[in-house]
């Protein structure tokens, strides 16, 4: 690379190139070398077309000399800067992006300068071109960002159209982090011998995420979605919706409840979009409603979650979806909400990108209300006070709170917080999870009842008591992970039940003592693990604490069949409780006996 080039991006922290960049950057400096790079999200796949074509430019010819294709505006933009980022050194370097939803007249103006390379979306370089503002017959280089979604479309007559005006010796670089082989056929129409560099496995997800989904009828779905918002006080992520009119309905929803969020769809203005995504980029908004096109290619570090509202209608969908979280070595989660009919999509797409998905159980109302008030107290303990700004009030302040006790201060500030979530809910309704055709057959054809017993496996199973809870951080997704890293193969994993202190898994009844053995005696964060069988078995070959480890499990097997029933007042009553007959301010939640008699549920 240039000197400049390399002062540039060692600027921006490059030290290494990313395994896509190590493969394609130098291929890319040859002549005639068409290419197809495939790359999860996240890997640095702009850098790794972007660097070449700019050493390959020439900077004193001012004819446009390379393009950049991408199907949205967002995109366009995103690619435009991170190119003009890398050639912040190179003198005589013009880059332009050009896009519909702006005046084109400008976009004309900038085109008059010269400019050696264009990023642009189809349709606006089609109108530059038809008005002789975009000239081609020098492009040495043609780049399709996202060529999957360009190519899948109904983008193909624009790009017909924009390649029978380019020179047939050009180089020709089709750069996606998925590709069927259907669309592959329509690729090999713009490539001459061409070369496939794939960066891992072919359509594989993330590394770094988790995927979880939570199966519920298709009226709860709003309802499951506030739920995993509400259990998580600090999310970032995207939700992805399958139309326009579901994106703006749901993030309408959201905004109405409360909530930080965005919509982001075909349908806003360039302006409104824009402003949009500055304010997510920018962390002002927390969580951001999106359609697939729009979100495609969005770069925004630091996501937490992904949130499926629904099955995408294709696995490539997915893994984009899925790989805006977890990069640059960081851990996320993607989360889909389905109904039973799409069970099937969730096994089609983990045999594609080779990883199980953790049949998740929604957070109770107990756990979101614990989870916001620790947010709630946090957040108190934090708040940075400027003792000189404040000084003047002090007396105030003192004279008002004179006489009123520290601890129902406490409670008038914790409520201002946390009292919005506790008094959802205490009447908040009940979300009962489906029952599948295949659980249908087993239970002779019958709906399961308003709750599983989940002391019970399922038929086939065996389930495993683990001396590890949420309270060492072992979510679905790290009890995957654990379970990964210790049994050989690929071993299924059925229910999940996490406590505070320990867990209960499920696998089949034939490699329960295979991962027993493999579990019981490893360390997870410095914590020695113990995995025995939930009923009192110890694995075959292990011998020793059979007693202990059988008051152990069924010990745990009565709390976790205690902790299935509706939660007890005292539960709730732990949080504000004084003397047994104080309301909170507004009189929302009563925790009196009269008023708990009101709220209690019917119990099956």
């Amino acid at each position: 690379m240039s000197d400049e080039i390399r002062r540039a991006i060692g600027e921006l922290g490059f030290e290494h190139p990313m395994p896509v960049q190590e493969e394609v950057i130098p291929y890319l400096l040859g002549e005639g070398n068409d290419v197809i790079a495939l790359a999860q999200t996240g890997t640095g796949k702009t850098a790794a077309f972007g660097i070449p074509l700019l050493q390959r430019t020439d900077a004193n010819d001012r004819s446009t000399q390379a393009i950049v294709i991408s199907p949205t505006r967002e995109l366009c933009l995103q690619i435009a800067d991170d190119l003009k980022s890398f050639a912040k050194y190179m003198k005589g370097i013009n880059i332009v992006a050009v896009y519909g939803g702006t005046s084109i007249i400008n976009q004309i103006h900038a085109l008059k300068h010269g400019a050696q390379i264009i990023v642009a979306t189809p349709g606006r370089l089609i109108d530059l071109m038809n008005r002789g503002a975009a000239k081609l017959d020098q492009v040495r280089n043609v780049v399709l960002d996202e060529a999957d979604e360009m190519l899948n479309m109904g983008f193909s007559d624009s790009i017909n159209e924009i390649f029978d005006n380019v020179p047939q010796d050009r180089n020709t670089l089709l750069f996606s982090a998925t590709m069927s082989k259907e669309i592959e056929r329509i690729a090999l129409n713009y490539l001459h011998d061409h070369k496939e560099i794939v960066v891992g496995s072919r359509n594989e997800g993330a590394e770094n995420v988790n995927h979880v989904y939570y199966m519920v009828n298709a009226k709860d779905k709003y309802l499951a979605l506030k739920r995993i918002v509400d259990f998580f006080p600090r999310i970032y992520a995207i939700i992805f919706c399958r139309t326009k009119a579901e994106t703006q309905e749901i993030a309408d929803k959201l905004i109405n409840d409360g909530y930080n969020a965005e919509p982001l769809h075909g349908d806003l203005s360039q302006q409104q979009r824009d402003i949009t995504m500055q304010k997510f980029r920018q962390h002002l908004t927390q969580l951001l409603v999106a359609t697939d096109v729009a979100a495609r290619g969005l770069d925004v570090d630091d996501l937490t979650h992904v949130i499926n509202y629904g099955m995408p209608g294709d696995t490539e969908s997915y893994t984009h979806r899925s790989g805006r979280t977890g990069r640059a070595g960081k851990k996320g989660t993607s989360i889909s909400i389905i109904h039973t009919k799409e069970k099937g999509r969730v096994r089609d797409i983990e045999k594609v990108i080779g990883k199980k998905f953790v049949d998740g159980d929604l957070p109770t109302p107990q756990e979101i209300c614990t989870k916001q008030l620790y947010k709630a107290i946090d957040e108190i303990e934090k708040a940075d006070v400027d003792e000189e700004q404040i000084a003047p009030f002090m007396d105030d302040i003192n004279r008002h709170f004179e006489y009123v006790d520290k601890e129902d201060i406490l409670k008038k500030i914790v409520s201002l917080e946390f009292g919005r979530f506790l008094r959802y809910y205490a009447d908040a309704p009940e979300i009962v999870k489906p029952s599948t055709s295949r659980q249908r057959k087993d239970n002779g054809g019958k709906a399961e009842g308003r709750r599983r017993d989940t002391t019970k496996p399922e038929k086939g199973f065996r389930r495993l008591f683990i001396n590890l809870g949420k309270d060492d951080g072992f979510y679905p997704g790290e009890v995957m992970q654990f379970v990964n890293r210790h049994v050989k193969g690929r071993q299924e994993v059925g229910h999940i039940d996490l406590m505070a202190r320990m867990s209960y898994i499920e696998v089949p009844a034939q490699d329960a003592d295979k991962v027993m053995r493999a579990l019981d005696g490893t360390f997870y964060k410095g914590r020695q693990v113990r995995c025995n069988d939930a009923d009192g078995g110890t694995p075959k070959g292990k011998a020793g604490g059979k007693r202990q480890r059988a008051a152990e499990g069924k010990a745990g097997a009565r709390r976790a069949a205690r902790q299935q029933d509706y939660p007890r007042k005292d539960d709730w009553k732990q949080f504000f409780q004084n003397n047994g007959d104080t309301k909170l301010i507004g009189d929302e939640p009563d925790f009196t006996e009269e008023g708990w008699a009101r709220r209690k549920p019917k119990r099956k």
